[in-house]
């Protein structure tokens, strides 16, 4: 059959016998299997080629800021001392002899005039006997002198006397005169001697232990040659003494040209927290120490109560003078760049800026600064880690206050110390 021979009927029944048409079974299992398919490769297609959407803007940042605190204070500057008797006396006898009565506890407090010891007072009874005899004899003798001059006297006018006899009873009475005035001085040395029998407390004060015990000799003699037999030191008020830099000794002398009062010093001991003893400084050296650059200052305390001793240590606070006006912000507020000091502020704009910063003292737990910053800025006090220089940030306000029971950071010698002022 060539190509435009007709089709017949008979051909067409003969095809579809041999290729039958499909059933309804075999479509729906192709739907099966094939509809999940097609939907897969074309999700995989789609997230394959779709665009990548655009980054989200990081939001800004949201910071706590407050104006400086305003507030006068008292600066300080730190010193570490002594404490020393304002006066100290060794007890030692005036006169020789055998110590018989020890009249006081040691350790005690006694007062000026208090009985201490007791010598033997016998020898000095008897000696101070004679001398009231060798008296009465002067006495005595210078009567006898007086009545005969009175007698020549008499005499003179009926030339019974020569003038050299007149003048020699004139003689005899001026020596009885003198050998009383003698013996009269002997009777109050004798008496000084046995008022020295009994020794007294020259001051008030806590007196040492006793260095001789009765029964023992002691003797009398200057300076250190006299038995010791103890020592009273006077404790109220009492000194503090410590060493200071040319500053502390330009400040005195500023202070005395402009007339005001020795500065005011508070004290504390080795185990005490606060500053509870005060007083006032009353001396400075007349000179430096070359060797060391400092100078010896002194401040006098009230000590009431006895209880400071000399050689004690104690920290001391000097008064820098008089009130100022300090800016005070918290001290975790302050940021280290390097060797510098910064703050961290945030302008009208929203921006923020760094400041670098003097400072002073610690406060109630506030840094004292003293410049870089102006009493109207925006101090960032809380979130410094997310503000950073140059960029914007979001404020909600926030107060300064400070903090009585915080612990300030240990203070240098540059740096010092402060308080706020009453």
């Amino acid at each position: 059959m060539n190509m435009l021979s007709p089709i017949t009927r008979d051909e067409t029944a003969e095809a579809a016998v041999a290729h039958p048409a499909p059933t309804p079974r075999r479509w729906r299992r192709g739907l099966q299997y094939g509809l999940p398919a097609a939907l897969f490769l074309a999700a995989g297609w789609g997230l394959t080629h779709r665009e990548a959407p655009a980054n989200a803007a990081a939001p800004i940042p949201v910071v706590t800021v407050a104006a400086p605190l305003v507030r006068d204070i008292n600066e300080w500057d730190d010193y570490v001392g002594r404490f020393e008797a304002m006066n100290s006396v060794e007890v030692r006898p005036r006169v020789s002899g055998q110590l018989v009565g020890v009249h006081f506890t040691d350790g005690q407090i006694v007062r000026k005039g208090q009985l201490l010891f007791t010598i033997d007072a016998r020898p000095f009874a008897a000696a101070l006997a004679e001398a009231r005899a060798d008296a009465a004899s002067a006495r005595s003798d210078l009567a006898l002198a007086q009545t005969n001059l009175a007698r020549a006297n008499r005499l003179v006018a009926d030339e019974a006397v020569s003038q050299s006899d007149l003048d020699q009873l004139n003689a005899k009475v001026r020596a009885a005169s003198a050998g009383l005035a003698a013996a009269d001085a002997r009777v109050r040395s004798r008496t000084l001697d046995m008022e020295f029998t009994q020794v007294r407390a020259p001051i008030s004060g806590r007196i040492s232990d006793r260095r001789v015990d009765a029964g023992n000799l002691v003797a009398a003699g200057e300076g250190q040659g006299g038995s010791l037999l103890t020592t009273i030191n006077a404790l109220d008020p009492i000194y503090f003494s410590f060493s200071g830099s040319e500053g502390l000794f330009l400040k005195a002398k500023r202070a005395q040209e402009s007339g005001a009062k020795g500065s005011e010093v508070q004290i504390k001991l080795q185990d005490e927290t606060e500053y509870g003893r005060s007083g006032k400084l009353d001396f400075t050296d007349n000179g430096i120490d070359p060797r060391s650059g400092t100078i010896r200052g002194r401040a006098v305390i009230a000590n009431p109560d006895l209880f400071l001793s000399p050689g004690m240590f104690g920290n001391m606070r000097l008064s820098s003078g008089a009130k100022e006006r300090a800016l005070l912000v918290p001290d975790a507020a302050i940021q280290t760049d390097q060797a510098r000091k910064t703050l961290l502020v945030v302008g009208k704009d929203g921006q923020v800026a760094v400041r670098e910063v003097q400072l002073g003292p610690v406060v109630d737990g506030l840094r004292v600064v003293r410049g870089g910053i102006a009493p109207t800025d925006r101090v960032v006090i809380t979130g410094t880690q997310l503000a950073q220089p140059g960029t914007k940030v979001q404020t909600r306000p926030g107060r300064i206050a400070p903090v009585a029971e915080a612990a300030a950071p240990p203070s240098t010698a540059l740096v010092g110390e402060a308080t706020f002022a009453r």
